[in-house]
């Protein structure tokens, strides 16, 4: 195999590959590492920088309580991207958002192609109506907070014309999204930065895309965005005066383990002196980008100490949190990057139980003093494909017949082109649940491989249920009784309409976790809970297995 090399990553890729692990790995390592491309270097020189004193020496400690009252995020590419999803699935702790070179929530929909052309490129159409109607959507099922959280809040974007990484019609996107929420948008758009985030201690010139993407572009880009989030803002000090900590992200990551997560072991938390004194602060969880974590070869803290936030926290009463990613030993995040398009098989990534959300949701309980959730820890289990399969029968259950179509197509949910309405049956193995532990949430997450028409619109309002047996239907190989066979708990979950690429259920009800059988299998069932009145289907399970997520403590 020949030696890696960044510049590979801009050869022209082969068309696109979107079924489970069949994906190219050069494909996997563009996207990873595409957000901070490599560049020749610039000629141009640096705009002079402010004045500033030697940066804060982290030292070992832990996250202490203090009198933190709102909570902001801010970041860069995909950093930004992991802002938005901390405000969005958690905006009735977060009051706003800060983000440089980056585009609307739930771009990428757990979709590797789509994160590439539509939320970095314009070759793909991002859907904002849909992205919307998935926040609604999900707020509504309880899997992110209320969106009416959002109306008011103060958001700023930043997009350099000279940012071919991060296109400037996906940032504008960004702005759109925010906008449908009732959101005060402030849009700079002003210079042509390259992707980068902005600051007066950035080394290099503002239209430059290369290392460490911090640009000087003759602007205070940091005392724009606190005093759109603010509201106003003094003036900052000239050196960071207040105690930048390191502690342990282990302590809050899901199971246990940060690396597990693609997170380094080592985070940050920079606090002003007038904070630890008691004063009441407000909080910024500041994310670096792809290759600026301090654990990505030898970067360290120059996103931190150039980033301009701890000057503006002296003077403002305002810690900032540092979150850190690093590169996992495979493809599938080579390069730090946060978690925005559902590597290492988050499917929950933009929402809670994200398992990077939940991380940093973690350190902001800590810090504000609030009692964090009980550690959990989770399986996906995925279906028993020879168990499953899909049954076709009249509206009414008459002329049951098991679907022949499922190694063609996959299984089939809705109305066919022969007026017979399909219910789909999946079995897991929950004996893999561990023993002793308590479960907390389950879902499952479907991914669509094709279908016609919008069977959730006909009739208006339909709904994808799922039923849950103990066990299972029958003799739990599919046969025709199945159905119409009674679960043990009907209506556990729904799906919500999707059109394309993969999606959650809600949560699966307490009736319904109580039915998994932690001793051998659980079968369920998806249903319309109307027949479609003409043809309208979709096809699951072929582009990549059904699987049940369980989460335990």
């Amino acid at each position: 195999m020949r030696p890696f090399h960044p510049l590979h990553l801009f050869r022209p890729l082969r068309p696109l590959r979107t079924r489970g692990s069949r994906r190219p790995a050069a494909l996997l390592l563009f996207a990873a590492a595409a957000l901070f491309p490599v560049t020749a270097p610039a000629a141009a020189t640096p705009a002079p920088v402010p004045v500033s004193g030697s940066a804060a020496v982290p030292v070992p400690g832990t996250l202490q309580p203090y009198a933190i009252g709102a909570v902001h995020s801010s970041g860069i590419s995909s950093g930004g991207y992991m802002a938005t999803q901390l405000h969005v699935a958690y905006s009735g702790t977060f009051s706003g958002s800060a983000v440089f070179a980056s585009g609307p929530y739930h771009c990428a929909r757990n979709m590797l192609a789509t994160a590439l052309n539509a939320c970095m490129n314009t070759t793909q159409d991002p859907q904002l109506a849909q992205l919307e109607q998935t926040t609604r959507d999900w707020s509504a099922q309880g899997l992110v907070d209320l969106v009416a959280n959002l109306a008011g809040d103060p958001v700023y974007v930043f997009s350099g014309s000279g940012d071919t990484t991060v296109k400037r019609p996906v940032a504008d996107a960004l702005a759109d999204y925010y906008g449908r929420f009732g959101a005060r948008v402030r849009y700079d758009r002003s210079s042509a930065a390259g992707h980068a985030w902005i600051s007066p201690l950035g080394p290099n010139s503002c239209t430059v895309t290369q290392s460490p993407w911090i640009n000087n572009c003759g602007i205070d880009a940091e005392r724009d965005l606190l005093g759109h989030l603010l509201g106003s803002v003094a003036p900052p000090s000239g050196s960071p005066g207040g105690t930048l900590i390191r502690f342990d992200q282990n302590a809050y990551a899901p199971g246990g383990s940060a690396a597990a997560l693609s997170l380094d072991d080592k985070g940050f938390v920079y606090v002003p002196a007038s904070c630890a004194g008691g004063a009441s602060c407000t909080l910024m969880v500041a994310l670096h980008g792809c290759k600026q974590g301090y654990g990505y070869q030898g970067f360290g803290t120059g996103f931190i100490d150039k980033a301009y936030l701890n000057e503006y926290a002296d003077t403002n009463d305002m810690i900032v949190l540092y979150p850190q990613a690093v590169p996992t030993a495979t493809l599938e995040n080579p390069n730090g990057c946060w978690n925005w398009w559902g590597y290492l098989g988050d499917s929950s990534y933009a929402r809670h139980g994200g398992r990077q959300i939940e991380t940093i949701m973690g350190m902001v309980r800590a810090l504000r003093g609030s009692t964090p959730p009980p550690v959990t820890d989770r399986v996906t289990l995925p279906s028993v494909d020879a168990q499953d399969g899909y049954v076709k029968a009249a509206a009414d259950g008459s002329g049951a017949a098991v679907g022949p179509l499922e190694d063609s197509y996959g299984l089939a949910l809705g109305r066919g082109t022969d007026g017979k309405v399909n219910r789909t049956l999946l079995s897991f193995d929950t004996s893999r649940i561990p023993a002793g532990k308590e479960i907390t949430r389950a879902y499952l997450t479907v991914s669509r491989s094709s279908g016609s028409g919008d069977p959730w619109a006909s009739p208006a309002g339909n709904r994808l249920l799922v039923d849950v047996t103990t066990g299972c239907f029958g003799a739990c190989a599919v046969e025709p009784s199945d159905w119409s066979t009674a679960a043990t708990v009907p209506d556990g979950a729904q799906i919500a309409s999707f059109s394309s690429g993969s999606a959650s259920s809600t949560d699966l009800s307490a009736a319904a976790l109580a039915a998994l059988d932690r001793a051998g299998t659980t079968q369920v069932r998806l249903r319309f809970a109307s027949a479609p009145a003409s043809t309208a289907y979709l096809f699951v399970n072929q582009a990549a297995p059904v699987t049940l997520t369980v989460e335990y403590r």
